[in-house]
C-alpha cells in the first residue's frame, strides 16, 4: 500500500486474488489479505475496498502480452467480451466510482461503467491513454497493425474429446514464460508477441474442433 498511500489517492479498489493463478492459493487466505489491506489503508485515511477474484482459471480467454492488449481492444469494442472478465471489471469500476463519490452506490456506479463502455467512451479515453504513453494513436481501429504476432500459431488440441474439469492457472503462467513472454530475470528479453490465445473455461467441452488454447510461438 506504501505507493498508493504516497500517491496522495482519493480512493482505491484492490482486486485480490485467490486459486493456481494466485499469490494466496487458499480462498480463506485471500479473504484475510484483503481484510488486512483494507484496514490498514482506512487506517491511514485511503478509503479502500478489496473484491475477491477467482483465478482457478484463466481471466479472460488470453495470456501473453500482446493478446491481451488485442482481448482488451476486443473487449471496448464490443467485438468480443469474455463474461468472467466483463464481470470483474464491471465490479471493479463500480466499486472505485461509488468510493469516488462519481455514483450513488453499487448499482449506480455499474450502470455507469456499463454505459461508459457501450457508448464507446471508455474506448476513447483508453485510445488518449495510449497515445499520451507514447503509443499509436489509432490502437482501436488499427490495434493488429501495431501488435506484433507470433511466427508459429497452432491448435493445442486434447488427446480425447471431454469437458474442462479444472485449470491450473499458474502452469499457464509457466507456459508463457517458457515461450519467452515473461522474464527469470531483469535482463532477460520479452518477446511480446507469444502467449495462449482462445483458453478454454471450466465446463466447457473440447475436442479437435475445439482446442484447448491456440499456442503462439516463437518457433515450432
Amino acid at each position: 500500500l506504501s505507493k498508493n498511500l504516497a500517491a496522495g489517492l482519493d480512493g482505491l479498489v484492490m482486486d485480490v486474488k485467490y486459486g493456481t493463478g494466485a499469490f494466496a492459493s487458499a480462498f480463506d487466505e485471500a479473504h484475510s489479505l484483503a481484510e488486512s489491506i483494507v484496514s490498514v489503508a482506512n487506517g491511514a485515511g485511503l478509503p479502500c475496498a478489496a473484491l475477491l477474484t477467482d483465478m482457478n482459471q484463466a481471466l479472460g480467454r488470453s495470456a501473453g502480452n500482446a493478446l491481451e492488449v488485442q482481448e482488451s481492444i476486443d473487449h471496448l469494442s464490443g467485438l468480443k467480451r469474455d463474461a468472467r472478465l466483463h464481470e470483474v471489471t464491471m465490479s471493479l469500476a463500480a466499486e472505485i466510482l461509488t468510493i469516488g463519490g462519481l455514483s450513488n452506490d453499487i448499482d449506480d456506479g455499474r450502470a455507469k461503467a456499463e454505459h461508459s463502455l457501450s457508448s464507446g467512451q471508455a474506448a476513447e479515453h483508453f485510445t488518449r491513454m495510449v497515445a499520451e504513453l507514447g503509443g499509436p494513436a489509432d490502437i482501436m481501429a488499427r490495434g493488429a497493425k501495431h501488435l506484433p504476432e507470433a511466427k508459429v500459431i497452432f491448435a493445442a488440441a486434447p488427446t480425447r474429446p471431454g469437458v474442462v474439469t479444472a485449470v491450473d492457472a499458474r502452469a499457464l503462467g509457466i507456459a508463457i514464460m517458457g515461450l519467452g513472454g515473461g522474464r527469470r530475470r531483469a535482463e532477460d528479453d520479452i518477446d511480446y508477441s507469444v502467449g495462449l490465445g482462445e483458453i478454454a473455461a471450466i465446463g466447457e467441452r473440447s475436442d479437435t474442433e475445439r482446442p484447448l488454447c491456440i499456442v503462439h510461438a516463437a518457433t515450432e
